[in-house]
């Protein structure tokens, strides 16, 4: 069973901590923080069966809908595309290659480079997760009721905009 306590903490006159904010929820990077622990451990429970992480899952996803849509994907382009650091998604990519879940070959035109392609096994997995994902996004969300569409584009203003 779990336990959700909301604090209302009084600003103490004495050693204030600088800030603009009054309290602690009228900062949207704080909100932001709390918002993503919450989704994340919903993630977490969600992927557990499957044996990936969730940043696991992200770019092994990321890999497969790459491929299936026509491009080379190297370790470089799955970490544009997913928004991730270059270095982190390499040390992802080989645990998902020692997983089995994908094939990283040399890519024939540029030596430094591996072209990235999920593995049958690879592509089973997502087709079996992608919808716990998805569900357990929906469920999620679903406070937002009719609001999703709009909270939905200002992420995107603020990844684009970052």
């Amino acid at each position: 069973m779990q336990i959700t306590v909301r604090l209302k903490l009084m600003p103490s006159p004495n050693n204030k901590i600088p800030t603009k904010f009054e309290k602690p929820d009228e900062s949207p990077g704080f909100l932001l923080w709390q918002t993503m622990n919450l989704w994340q451990r919903k993630m977490r429970a969600a992927l557990r069966e499957s044996g990936l992480t969730h940043v696991q899952f992200v770019l092994l996803a990321s890999t497969v809908w790459l491929n299936d849509h026509g491009s080379e994907a190297t370790q470089v382009l799955i970490a544009r595309f997913a928004h991730a650091d270059v270095m982190m998604t390499s040390q992802v990519l080989r645990s998902l290659e020692e997983k089995g879940l994908i094939l990283r070959l040399k890519n024939p035109g540029d030596t430094r480079a591996h072209l990235i392609s999920p593995t049958e096994k690879g592509k089973e997995l997502i087709g079996k997760t992608i919808r716990v994902v998805e569900d357990t996004d929906s469920a999620f969300f679903a406070i937002l009721n009719n609001n999703i569409s709009e909270f939905t584009e200002m992420l995107i203003k603020l990844i684009s905009s970052n």
